[in-house]
């Protein structure tokens, strides 16, 4: 007898479940080592599972490069350090080609050798420290997954991150990544000084005798799979517009037909482009993914904009006089831009799935 085909539904809710159980196993083992953080630990394991890259930024001391590399740990992949200097090369990122001569006959050939670029998890270190030459050696690779050496197309792995880490108040000596470098990086991911209770416990763990080992949790396989799931994540059409309308409402330079809110007109000087509301509504499929939602909402749209769209937005001078930040001014956005065009039904589905 002919056995019936699995119901596509149930086997897709199965497989979200499991990404799920994943996820939160994924986020135990990174805590055995740092502790707190779990709105940043989230962000960056959503730039994963969306195939993105994540630059977390923060002031020093605050595990950021420690984070990173913990997180490679639970991933089963090739990893690879870059700690960015003033003098590093591009072709220290990339690799290069070398002239090798064959005993044998005494001829010789270029052969290519492969840079730290060639692992899946890239940890970029204080990447604004390198200057823009240096930088853009990483464009072809976040946006293509490949390097171009001599003509030559190189392939990256597969699956392919750079999470890299910056700091904000150091200046002498930095370079500022260029807007087209930012772009390709789906999160800016901000992290905070820890809570009293949270760094006492950092004290307690770092100066103890007790060191936690890290176990792998996933596989190229499971990631490429999770990115699937993600991507498969339903999104109502009102949804989708609603991403659209908090990005487009960042285009000063352009008309729209809804009045936009005063803090964008009066600090914003250059807004998103279109990858921000990409990334808007990926992210979303994310958080609903990992949320156990059965389909993306707006308040999943909501819990991502920040990391999506602060470091898309630029301010003008008045911003900066009146020391107003991306962040404010995605607050006054998400306050102001209404959600439209949802049916009774939507909202009905919308509020089920959020509780």
């Amino acid at each position: 007898m002919s056995q019936l085909p699995a119901d596509p539904a149930a086997t897709h809710a199965a497989d979200a479940e499991l990404a799920r159980a994943k996820f939160l196993q994924l986020k135990d083992q990174v805590h055995k080592v740092i502790v707190g953080q779990d709105a940043v630990v989230d962000q960056v394991l959503m730039a994963v599972f969306c195939r993105g890259h994540a630059l977390v930024v923060g002031v020093p001391g605050l595990a950021k490069t420690l984070l990173i590399s913990t997180l490679a740990r639970t991933l089963s992949l090739g990893f690879s350090r870059i700690q960015f200097t003033p003098d590093l090369m591009p072709s220290d990122i990339t690799g290069t080609e070398v002239i090798e001569e064959d005993k044998t006959t005494g001829s010789r050939s270029l052969r290519f050798v492969k840079g730290p670029v060639f692992a899946n998890v890239l940890l970029a270190d204080e990447i604004n420290r390198t200057p823009p030459k240096t930088q853009a050696a990483l464009l072809e690779a976040m946006q293509e997954r490949q390097v171009t050496i001599g003509g030559v197309q190189h392939a990256l792995p597969s699956p392919f991150f750079v999470l890299a880490t910056q700091n904000p108040i150091e200046q002498e000596g930095t370079y500022p990544l260029p807007e087209a470098q930012l772009d390709r990086f789906m999160f800016e991911i901000k992290i905070g000084y820890p809570s009293e209770a949270e760094e006492l416990a950092i004290i307690k763990r770092t100066t103890g005798t007790g060191l936690s080992d890290v176990e792998a949790i996933l596989g190229a396989h499971d990631i490429e799979h999770i990115q699937t799931l993600v991507r498969a994540v339903p999104v109502p059409e009102h949804v989708l517009k609603y991403a659209l309308r908090l990005v487009r409402t960042t285009r000063v330079k352009e008309p729209m037909e809804s009045a936009r809110p005063k803090m964008v007109t009066d600090y914003v000087g250059w807004g998103a482009g279109p990858r921000a509301s990409e990334y808007l509504v990926l992210a979303a499929k994310a958080k609903a993914l990992l949320d156990g939602a059965t389909h993306a909402t707006p308040e999943h749209v909501r819990a991502v904009a920040r990391p999506v769209l602060r470091h898309r937005i630029l301010t003008n001078f008045n911003a900066e006089a009146d020391q107003v930040t991306t962040d404010g001014i995605i607050d006054a956005m998400l306050k102001d831009v209404p959600v439209e065009g949802a049916s009774a039904l939507e909202k009905r589905q919308m509020d089920a799935a959020m509780r």
